[in-house]
């Protein structure tokens, strides 16, 4: 029971509910009463949540995802979807901005204009000015991800690095010995994007630790470039027989370039990644991948936020999450090709 539905058989407004449970606004005494009449039929208990923010000016939090003309990946979606749910949870509102290139005033209205309580920021870079204006202004937030140096702030991440050396030793433990990791865009590591360069540093380490040939490339977030990718690796390097990859965007495209060559998988080629679990299953074959948990890392995120709103002196917290590979359809014992 919520808000909501106190509200609806009290017939009072949400805002009204809210007034009277916080004691923010005065309440007449008579709607008070049919409030509190409706609240002891229900056994309503305000969640934790609401209570937590019950210091806050606005009930809504900003959340900043990527660029508006950029297509969001299936994993930020999930991660957009699963800060919305919790934060409906809580009764907050949630306000989307974009940031980026042109979309940088928009961010800078939402964390100025004292429309949200708190902020959200996706995609996160290693050096994001970002994360230095939000400390700057004071404003609460947490990071979907996290800077170089990430002491001084709240996040929950997806430990890429760990993730892609699980894979490499997958692969390697299957027997192939060349070996590519297909990464986010250039563009995207060029600028510092955090996933991408900790997963080059997952690749590298695991692919000197069992002494295999490794090559890394950047690749664009659709299906076509996925394809165009891996033509263009297998041409410069005939020898490969499996990709490590984040980019879950591009997977279909790669299967399309693999059967246009020729080559099954996991038959011929093999492919392991990180992605988001549905999108994983719903390829054919399956994509072995660690599933990222997008639905805990975006209602922790909520949750961290909401303590961080009501106490701006409470603790700084990190979660960190590795979720074990998904042994799928997508990855098999090596095969040389001559």
């Amino acid at each position: 029971m919520n808000i909501g539905e106190i509200a609806r058989r009290a017939g009072v407004s949400r805002s009204t509910v809210s007034y009277a449970l916080t004691g923010k606004r005065p309440v007449s005494e008579e709607t008070k009463r049919r409030i509190q009449a409706v609240i002891d039929e229900l056994g309503y208990r305000p969640n934790a949540s609401a209570r937590a923010l019950k210091e806050g000016r606005t009930r809504t939090i900003g959340l900043v995802i990527p660029p508006a003309s950029q297509r969001l990946t299936d994993m930020q979606l999930g991660f957009v979807a699963s800060v919305v749910d919790a934060a409906a949870r809580a009764d907050l509102d949630v306000l989307l901005s974009p940031s980026g290139g042109e979309h940088d005033r928009s961010f800078e209205r939402v964390v100025t204009g004292r429309r949200v309580d708190g902020v959200i920021l996706m995609e996160i870079r290693l050096e994001d000015d970002r994360v230095a204006r939000l400390q700057q202004l004071g404003l609460p937030f947490v990071g979907i991800g996290r800077t170089r140096h990430p002491e001084d702030m709240s996040w929950v991440d997806v430990d890429y690095e760990t993730l892609i050396a699980k894979c490499v030793h997958h692969l390697a433990d299957l027997g192939h010995r060349q070996l590519a990791l297909v990464n986010r865009s250039a563009e995207l590591v060029a600028a510092g994007y955090g996933p991408g360069h900790r997963a080059q540093a997952g690749f590298d380490r695991a692919i000197a630790e069992r002494g295999l040939s490794g090559v890394r490339v950047c690749c664009a977030d659709d299906a076509q470039a996925g394809q165009s990718c891996l033509q263009q690796l297998l041409t410069e390097h005939p020898g490969l027989t499996a990709i490590a990859t984040i980019n879950e965007a591009a997977v279909s495209g790669m299967y399309r370039g693999l059967a246009e060559a020729g080559l099954s998988v996991p038959g011929d080629f093999s492919i392991a990644g990180v992605a988001a679990r549905h999108w994983a299953e719903n390829l054919h074959p399956p994509l072995t991948a660690a599933d990222v948990p997008a639905d805990e890392l975006g209602a922790r995120a909520v949750e961290l936020l909401i303590q961080r709103v009501a106490d701006p002196g409470t603790p700084q917290h990190h979660l960190l999450v590795a979720p074990p590979i998904s042994l799928r359809g997508s990855t098999g014992p090596a095969r040389p090709r001559d």
